[in-house]
């Protein structure tokens, strides 16, 4: 099962002695710097765990898997995520 994000509040709580409410403030804050950078087209890199970086997709084939139709499928943004050497060993 995933980790949600009250299960990391309660770990952020837990180990640094921190109120929920700080952790969940403290959470929050880091996910809306991370989404800011990366709505921006910026890179977003943590030593020792990964970096986070925004990939333009062209416009492509493609085929509707239940129809079989063929259409095109629109130029996107995608977010992809690289482990660090230190994550690589960990897992």
């Amino acid at each position: 099962m995933a980790l949600t994000k009250n299960e990391m509040v309660q770990q952020v709580q837990d180990k640094t002695g921190l109120t929920k409410k700080e952790s969940m403030a403290g959470l929050d804050g880091l996910f809306e710097i991370i989404k800011g950078e990366l709505s921006h087209g910026k890179p977003v890199m943590i030593s020792g765990f990964g970096k986070w970086t925004v990939v333009k997709k062209k416009a492509r084939k493609g085929r509707n898997p239940q129809t079989g139709e063929d259409l095109i499928i629109d130029a996107r943004k995608v977010v992809t995520f690289k482990p660090s050497n230190v994550l690589r060993k960990v897992l």
